[in-house]
């Protein structure tokens, strides 16, 4: 493995921690209705828990409010106790085959606790992002080692693998902050 295989590798794990943190905001609930927020809810089909958009089709039908229309006729009542059962605070209701979920207001309690959720969660991204920093660099040092590159090689790669990780975690800064106003403004 050379130097640019090692920092080829680590730009690539470190779009993909973005990728994974943005999928991580997304499940984060502003005011607004968004069909990604029941993704995380399972339901039991035939003894096996499956993801709610296996089960049945998820659109909005407003600005705060989701529908779920089941694809089976007795999933219906599953669906909407998966949901009420689920940590998201939302309560569905029954409209024959149609189950709405209604968006509750948030309080600015609320706010502030997304917020924190928010900024928990960058720092995880973060932390991630720091440790393919430390794998590149122990992979620069093994090759150092093993007389495969010299010692000004090793501290470029360094240099360029840190440049990498600050443009990264600056990155991770920025949508930290958009989500944090988004939660806030609404």
């Amino acid at each position: 493995m050379s130097i640019a295989d090692i920092k080829k590798n680590a730009e690539q794990k470190m779009l993909k921690s973005i990728e994974a943190f943005k999928n991580e905001l997304a499940k984060i609930r502003t005011g607004r209705a968004h069909p990604g927020i029941l993704d995380q809810v399972h339901v039991d089909y035939y003894g096996s828990p499956v993801p709610i958009s296996q089960v049945a089709n998820v659109t909005l039908l407003d600005a705060r409010t989701i529908s779920v229309q089941p694809w089976e006729k007795g999933m219906g009542q599953k669906i909407e106790k998966a949901i009420r059962e689920s940590d998201l605070g939302l309560n569905p209701s029954s409209q024959g085959d149609l189950i709405r979920v209604p968006m509750p207001p948030l309080t600015e309690e609320r706010r502030k606790e997304l917020t924190k959720v928010v900024k928990h969660a960058g720092e995880d991204a973060k932390v991630a992002v720091r440790n393919l920093r430390r794998d590149a660099n122990e992979h620069a040092k093994r090759l150092l080692k093993d007389k495969d590159i010299t010692e000004d090689e090793d501290r470029r790669s360094q240099d360029d693998i840190q440049k990498l990780t600050d443009k990264t975690i600056a990155e991770i800064d920025k949508l930290v902050q958009s989500k944090e106003a988004e939660v806030l403004a609404v």
